[in-house]
């Protein structure tokens, strides 16, 4: 195993263009981690550790975004009461993202790239219409958060790009929930996860932990949009169905997570969308 610890942006990319493999990038490395004592594979791996890359680590604001560098961390947000009063979704999330020490270690940008179905960052980020900006030696990509999963582990980011940084459009939100379902509050894997938004650009709903991906459910928005009405929560079970495919697994059944969106999704609704009564 070796481990590379690049000074700039411009020379981790060039590692990743240099070496075969490449080494995999790490920045908080929690996932990598949490899995270390029993991955074998792991331990055999290269990797690119960022946290000297300083131009990663801060948060900018601009009139129209908030950029996330790829080092930034839950905590960090969290911390942050601007971005408590614009994207209180964020800090919702972050705060239920495992213990402090996670948190406090845990980056925005490594939530995305480790892909889990039931991640709580990454619904957040969704809802907002954030934009992964991908940094290669080549230049620089834009992919919208909401395309950037192609199935279950794959993603739009070649083996030689790098997550650089996450950009959030600024716009007022009338409405803005998350819900996370689990054993616990915190530090437990979303059997479903929920977040809601919306704006000027429209309404948002994306589920986790029922489909290969986090889901945007656009059948639903496109209901919501129209102003189909919505009586009860069997009311959005077709919809549903056409957005995600829940299973079974050692969490819960397809059954539950199927229901319990259904019913979330109504009771977060009511009262907030004119046609859900």
């Amino acid at each position: 195993m070796r481990i590379f610890s690049p000074a700039t942006l411009e020379e981790a990319c060039a590692i990743l263009a240099r070496e075969k493999g490449p080494p995999t990038p790490i920045a908080g490395a929690t996932d990598v981690l949490v899995h270390w004592p029993m991955n074998l594979a792991a331990k055999e791996r290269d990797y690119l550790d960022l946290s000297r890359v300083d131009s990663l680590r801060p948060m900018r604001w601009s009139e129209d975004s908030l950029t996330l560098g790829a080092m930034t961390t839950y905590w960090d947000v969290v911390r942050d009461e601007r971005v408590g009063r614009e994207f209180p979704l964020l800090v919702k999330a972050a705060r239920q993202v495992g213990a402090v020490q996670i948190q406090s270690r845990g980056t925005w940008a490594g939530n995305i790239v480790n892909a889990s179905p039931a991640a709580d960052g990454v619904p957040a980020l969704m809802a907002y219409d954030a934009v992964v900006v991908l940094r290669s030696s080549a230049g620089e990509d834009e992919v919208r958060l909401d395309e950037f999963y192609l199935d279950y582990k794959k993603m739009k980011r070649r083996a030689d790009q790098l997550v650089a940084a996450i950009r959030v459009p600024r716009r007022p939100h009338d409405v803005q929930i998350f819900e996370k379902v689990g054993a616990r509050r915190a530090q437990a894997i979303s059997k479903v996860g929920l977040a809601i938004a919306h704006s000027s650009a429209g309404w948002r709903v994306v589920a986790a932990a029922v489909a290969p991906t986090i889901r945007r459910c656009r059948t639903v928005e496109a209901m919501l949009e129209r102003g189909d009405a919505v009586r009860s929560a069997d009311d959005l079970l077709p919809a549903l169905r056409k957005d995600v495919s829940p299973i079974d697994d050692i969490r819960s059944t397809s059954a539950y997570r199927e229901r319990v969106l259904a019913r979330l999704l109504y009771h977060d609704l009511k009262g907030v969308c004119p046609s859900v009564t």
